[in-house]
């Protein structure tokens, strides 16, 4: 470890500073863990991502057309509504039931924004797809594929990284500033009153929530536990993925017309001072996840927030250039 910090507070009513075992939702950084298992699933011949989807899911309700690889790179043209209201409560979670939900939207979403590959369009309802193939292919749930070929290989348990709450003391709340303007249209998206708890100084707290679609969105840990991850992918023969198929994690998507996405399978890639780095953000209510990878350099950074993002923020490219020009290769 280069360097780690923590700062303000988990909790704002009690006092409760961050430090080292709080816990938080990551949202969209969990897209990695579900293409790396698709990738999984590819190196031991279980499928293959150039074959189209309705091969092995065939309810698939779009285009015959459309490949694992395309889903995979948010070019399959697949809808994106808005999924801020895609969240349950904590206490809701036994009951709830993730196909039960998703059916109906993919009924009223089930014409795709473009042809396959025609261009890039970010989709979480994609990964939804990704995760049902997951489950169809592998005979596990999602949650559980995961924890046994990604989560247990790391010797991650359960209170550093999960799909759930472990451990309600030790989970950050979830803050949205209340003079925002995001704050002001969040009631056109969610029953404010059953999901945003009372006022704490200048901020609204959320109530302790799982997101519906696990394969999108649905991670919650420690910074410690994705640094497992991070530092994992770093290295060469690492115990999740041969170095072959970790290629195609950090490959660029072009389209049909050989134009440059910006995607590869789930990382972006990016520079920062002439680094190359892939990286990832998750956002949504009350938190903001950011992860990031420079290969060529071998390190990694991560910075995990308890207040609402809503954007890309690129928060990172503030703290890595104190430590990327220091490990240039000569």
């Amino acid at each position: 470890m280069i360097h780690k910090f923590h700062y303000g507070f988990a909790d704002i009513k009690n006092q409760i500073k961050a430090d080292d075992n709080t816990t938080y939702n990551a949202f969209s950084v969990t897209k990695t863990f579900t293409s790396l298992a698709i990738l999984q699933l590819a190196e031991k011949g279980m499928l293959n991502i150039e074959h189209s989807v309705i091969q092995c899911m065939p309810d698939f309700p779009y285009s015959d057309e459309i490949t694992i690889r395309q889903l995979m790179t948010h070019s399959a043209g697949v809808p994106n509504p808005i999924p801020l209201s895609w969240i349950h409560l904590v206490k809701e979670h036994k009951s709830f039931v993730r196909n039960n939900f998703f059916g109906p939207i993919f009924n009223k979403h089930n014409k795709t924004k473009s042809k396959p590959n025609e261009k890039y369009a970010y989709s979480n309802l994609g990964y939804v797809l990704l995760g049902q193939i997951i489950e169809k292919v592998s005979g596990l749930n999602y949650e559980d594929y995961i924890r046994v070929n990604v989560l247990k290989p790391l010797d991650i348990d359960e209170n550093e990284l999960d799909f759930k709450i472990t451990d309600n003391k030790m989970h950050a709340k979830g803050y949205h500033k209340k003079s925002s303007f995001t704050s002001f249209i969040l009631g056109s998206f969610i029953n404010k009153s059953k999901y945003i708890d009372e006022t704490e100084g200048k901020w609204k707290a959320w109530k302790n929530f799982n997101v519906n679609g696990a394969s999108y969105g649905g991670l919650i840990g420690k910074p410690d536990g994705f640094l497992k991850y991070i530092q994992e992918l770093l290295k060469p023969n690492c115990r999740l993925i041969s170095d072959e198929y970790k290629e195609l994690l950090f490959k660029e998507n072009h389209t049909n017309s050989n134009k440059a996405t910006g995607m590869c399978l789930s990382w972006f890639p990016g520079r920062l001072n002439h680094q190359e780095y892939f990286a990832h953000a998750g956002d949504g209510g009350g938190y903001y996840c950011e992860i990031r990878i420079y290969r060529k350099l071998g390190i990694g950074s991560l910075i995990m927030f308890n207040r609402t993002g809503m954007i890309d923020e690129r928060f990172l490219d503030r703290l890595d250039i104190h430590y990327i020009d220091a490990k240039k290769p000569e």
